[in-house]
């Protein structure tokens, strides 16, 4: 249980840590209209599909998980689980590249710029460009929990103590 909360810790600092606003870039000028592309929802639109086909993978591979008795066939498979898991994470951080998720370098990076930074972007935003963000808001907000399910679930297998093997009838 210790390591559940570790991770549970671990991820509340990294998500606490990504809305900081960092002072460099917090004086950045904020995007004008023209530097500041349209949220592209069509290929937000492919990529939350390639990310769901990773989900289902992944989900098979807990199906599979379950169901086996064999510690080597179970590690094998926590390596696979965790191979899409990562894959996956690095789907989904390129949705913040310019022109995804209607911004440059938002959730970190060199050109983190925070809200204040934003706050000018938002203000230029279309009644359906702001539609468009929040659509894709709302569709990452469900990848992050998708992500998180599968972190606890596999937290859980490697905590969990390996199946006691039937036992050996004894020699004569």
């Amino acid at each position: 249980m210790r390591h559940v909360s570790s991770i549970a810790a671990a991820v509340a600092v990294a998500a606490a840590s990504s809305l900081m606003v960092q002072p460099a870039a917090a004086q950045a000028k904020p995007p004008s209209a023209a530097t500041s592309p349209a949220p592209d929802v069509k290929a937000f639109d492919q990529r939350t599909a390639e990310f769901q086909e990773k989900v289902k993978l992944m989900q098979q591979q807990m199906d599979s998980l379950r169901q086996t008795q064999d510690p080597q066939q179970r590690q094998k498979l926590l390596e696979e689980h965790w191979a899409t898991m990562q894959s996956a994470m690095s789907l989904m951080h390129g949705m913040w590249g310019p022109g995804m998720m209607g911004g440059r370098g938002m959730m970190g990076g060199p050109g983190m710029m925070g809200w204040g930074g934003m706050r000018g972007y938002y203000s230029r935003l279309t009644p359906e460009q702001e539609k468009q963000r929040q659509y894709m808001v709302d569709q990452y907000t469900w990848m992050q929990q998708m992500m998180m399910d599968h972190m606890l679930q596999r937290q859980q297998w490697l905590t969990q103590p390996a199946p006691a093997s039937s036992p050996q009838p004894a020699s004569k």
